[in-house]
């Protein structure tokens, strides 16, 4: 019997996954095909959903789904993607406790790595806090709640000071979004802490740009500036660049805002491993592939994602948003599949649906085939849509659930511990050790 072909997706996000699991459908009566996807984590994370993680609206496990769950035939290995030699058609990958290199071969290889958060812009970024995965939503609530009960207890003005302040650093859809639920968020929980007064709070939302969100049009941008402007503490700078970032303060070209929390939303990268294949690029990095999502040079490797550049029926780039994923993975699949049938291949085609963005406190903006939309009802569209595409029933159910209690009482402030027994044990005095048993 032949080796069967060999399938190898990197990356567990919206491209890697759906395209997965469109091949699985394809290849169910293809015992010759096996596919592999390898993925640092072992869930798919609705990214649009992580705001609402952070501030307590959901639950953090109910934003994403575990991807053995949601594959029934692809093969999965949850491991750290290290290099990829195109001439062996060879993934390192590390996984394991130890960390030990393991080779997976590849007959067809799809790039679906995703991007990091571009800390090469502004100097210092390393200091400031991403919000990119999971675990960045676990540091930055754990961060915040810490700060509101150390200013609880805080008698220095200036300390107390900086640690009710918050800036976010970007004013694009995620940094906006981030600030609007971060602002809502602040309002809800400074009833907990009785010393605590919101008007000590500030909140700081920096963009370059000549205004926020500036993928929608001027007057949804002046409508989150204002709703946003509204609430108690916040300050919006347009037109202004930060020159560098320290561990407690940002440099701005007039004066220095000291601040505890310092998120950075400030664009992103390709994934390292992408970028540093000896494949064609785009001047960002990305890697150029044809609008089949096939690589030029290499028709055994495809990308998709954040990973490539695809081009449209002008030429131009496809836009790095969730959306054009999970549409790209289907065709990306089909062609996949194409080829294993010698049949021709399919170009990538997909008009983009709209955008939208929460402010918090029920108000959202966007625009939907062209159409502006804000308030409330854009607001309710966002969640049902998002709703909508998350993937199983039951996560679909878990997520109703966490909306409709959150209607009827205020956020947890329980942080998540991510310590350790031992660590806990040797910051406790003997009595307090002895007494705890």
């Amino acid at each position: 019997m032949a080796d069967p072909t060999r399938i190898v997706i990197l990356g567990g996000g919206f491209g890697g996954v759906l395209a997965a699991r469109r091949l699985e459908r394809l290849c169910k009566n293809r015992p010759d095909v096996q596919i592999t996807l390898i993925s640092r984590d072992n869930y798919l994370l609705m990214t649009p959903l992580m705001f609402e993680a952070c501030t307590g609206t959901l639950e953090l496990r109910h934003c994403s789904v575990a991807i053995r769950a949601f594959l029934r035939r692809t093969r999965f290995i949850e491991g750290i993607v290290q290099s990829v030699d195109l001439e062996k058609r060879i993934v390192r990958a590390a996984w394991g406790s130890q960390g030990g290199g393991h080779d997976v071969p590849y007959d067809q290889l799809v790039l679906a790595l995703g991007a990091v958060t571009n800390t090469r812009q502004i100097p210092g970024s390393e200091h400031a806090m991403p919000f990119k995965a999971l675990a960045d939503v676990i540091v930055l609530r754990n961060h915040i709640i810490e700060c509101l009960e150390r200013a609880d207890v805080e008698t220095d003005p200036d300390l107390r000071r900086r640690l009710l302040t918050i800036i976010v650093v970007g004013g694009g859809f995620v940094g906006t979004e981030v600030f609007g639920e971060l602002t809502a968020f602040m309002d809800e929980v400074v009833r907990y802490y009785p010393r605590v007064r919101r008007d000590e709070m500030k909140l700081y939302l920096i963009q370059a740009g000549e205004r926020i969100v500036p993928e929608v049009p001027p007057q949804l941008a002046e409508y989150a500036t204002r709703i946003l402007t509204r609430r108690v503490g916040v300050q919006i700078l347009v037109d202004t660049k930060v020159q560098s970032i320290e561990p407690d303060r940002v440099h701005l070209k007039d004066r220095i805002i000291e601040a505890e929390t310092i998120v950075l939303s400030a664009g992103i990268l390709p994934n390292p491993v992408s970028a540093q294949l000896d494949l064609e690029k785009d001047r960002y990095g990305n890697i150029v592939v044809e609008n089949t999502m096939r690589c030029k040079s290499r028709p055994e490797i495809w990308a998709i994602g954040d990973s490539a550049s695809i081009p449209d029926s002008q030429g131009k780039p496809y836009p790095k948003l969730a959306q054009f994923s999970m549409r790209q993975a289907k065709t990306l699949a089909d062609n996949i599949y194409a080829t294993l049938n010698d049949r021709p291949l399919k170009p990538f085609e997909f008009k983009m649906l709209g955008l939208m963005a929460a402010l918090g406190h029920n108000k959202g903006l966007g625009t939907v085939l062209g159409v502006p939309i804000r308030g409330f009802f854009a607001w309710w569209l966002r969640r049902t849509y998002y709703l909508s595409v998350m993937p199983r029933w039951a996560q679909r159910i878990r997520i109703v659930a966490d909306w409709t209690i959150a209607l009827f009482f205020r956020p947890e402030i329980s942080k998540v511990d991510l310590g350790r027994e031992q660590v806990a044990r040797m910051r406790a005095t003997p009595s307090e050790s002895i007494s705890a048993r």
